[in-house]
């Protein structure tokens, strides 16, 4: 592992100084240090699991309900006109930090906020790609 194994951990441990925008017992919010916006704000579980499939359901519940409340303050607080959530999971997704962690990144009328390329496909075998994926759940 990188040794950004567990810098969130000390970031959300105060071990590491951030700017804390939220805390309770699973979950800690806080600015990104190099933002792709005003108000970039990282989410992360206090614990490290490496990816959301790696999340105990409870922390996954605790995140899921404190993101809203984040990125409405994220909104307000900068007066955003709009935002991405961003969450990336292993190295081939783009994910630098082993720790489970969402962007929240304000998007104004200047563009300044995360750039997204889509290129989409076509959807070739639903029904077959469908089932296989119930069956895995």
């Amino acid at each position: 592992m990188s040794d950004m194994t567990h810098l969130f951990e000390k970031i959300a441990a105060g071990e590491i100084a951030s700017h804390e925008v939220y805390s309770n017992d699973f979950v800690y919010a806080f600015l990104d240090i190099n933002p792709l916006s005003r108000g970039h704000t990282i989410v992360i579980p206090r614990n490290r699991y490496e990816t959301l499939a790696d999340l105990p359901d409870d922390v996954g519940a605790a995140l899921g309900e404190a993101l809203p409340g984040i990125a409405r303050a994220v909104v307000r607080a900068t007066g955003a006109t709009a935002y991405n959530i961003l969450q990336n999971n292993g190295r081939e997704a783009g994910q630098v930090v082993p720790h489970v962690h969402f962007h929240i990144i304000p998007r104004f009328e200047d563009g300044s906020g995360l750039q997204v390329r889509w290129d989409a496909g076509e959807l070739k075998d639903g029904e077959h790609l469908s089932e296989q994926i119930r069956n895995a759940f």
